[in-house]
């Protein structure tokens, strides 16, 4: 398959492609790392008017620390944030989950923000957001917004950004904290069946997962063991709502929610 025929234009500033997108609105998506984007076009699953390329911005290709976050700009490559040094100590649970998105192939061309963008529920990106409780910085040529990773994806592949907004960035909140991360996939590097991101906080501890429902979940609960943990976590997996698919049963991905969750939690809060 070959995509539709489209219009391209190469941003040589952030007002061009934002005023490209108050033109155009839904008929424009925004290209940057193109990992997600260019299967979608091939099989027009994707037919936009207009493709606007943001790769040369140099202004959303930065990686900041300010005010206890790490922002990570619209540009920013997996391969780069992958290989930023103060990664593993500002952001562990990030440096746990990157390595399982993609290959080596795909991270040194997508994008973190585009990953979010994507919005795939078995994504990794998208569950380490939610368990961090990162913001999405969205921007037009009208206002500047910022929206929780928990109200931003509204279901799969679907969020809450305007036709007209670009993810300008990202925000996570920097920790040393424990963490933990696993998943369960064909192979290293496809999509997920179960992924689960534990951290503790200031409570007990809050368990995501990904993979089952249409978004990525997660739950917060005080310090839990034996009967009390089990209980919360089959409670947990059926409110996920799973399906059969192609990939697995319904019952064999609460069963990873279950055994999946159980170690995470006990290695978070040990």
């Amino acid at each position: 398959m070959k995509p539709a025929a489209f219009e391209y234009l190469r941003a040589e500033s952030l007002s061009e492609a934002l005023d490209a997108l108050a033109r155009e609105g839904g008929d424009a998506r925004i290209l940057a790392g193109g990992q997600s984007l260019m299967p979608m076009l091939n099989m027009r699953l994707a037919k936009p008017k207009l493709l606007v390329d943001i790769m040369r911005l140099s202004e959303l290709s930065r990686i900041d620390e300010a005010s206890g976050s790490v922002r990570i700009g619209a540009g920013v490559r997996q391969a780069a944030l992958l290989a930023w040094p103060e990664l593993a100590t500002k952001l562990p649970l990030v440096s746990l989950a990157l390595p399982w998105t993609g290959h080596v192939q795909t991270r040194s061309r997508g994008t973190i923000c585009g990953s979010l963008a994507h919005a795939d529920p078995s994504a990794e990106m998208p569950l380490a957001l939610i368990a961090l409780e990162g913001e999405i910085h969205l921007r037009s040529m009208r206002k500047r917004r910022r929206v929780a990773a928990k109200d931003f994806f509204s279901g799969m592949m679907a969020t809450n950004r305007a036709d007209d907004e670009l993810i300008e960035a990202v925000s996570i909140p920097a920790s040393a904290g424990r963490c933990a991360f696993r998943e369960v996939a064909r192979r290293h590097g496809d999509f997920a069946i179960v992924a689960c991101a534990a951290v503790a906080t200031r409570t007990g501890v809050r368990l995501s997962v990904g993979g089952v429902a249409d978004v990525p979940t997660a739950r917060d609960w005080p310090r839990l063991d034996g009967s009390a943990l089990d209980d919360a976590l089959n409670a947990f997996a059926y409110e996920l709502d799973a399906r059969d698919d192609v990939h697995a049963t319904a019952r064999y991905r609460r069963d990873l929610v279950r055994t999946i969750g159980r170690d995470l939690v006990r290695e978070v809060l040990q």
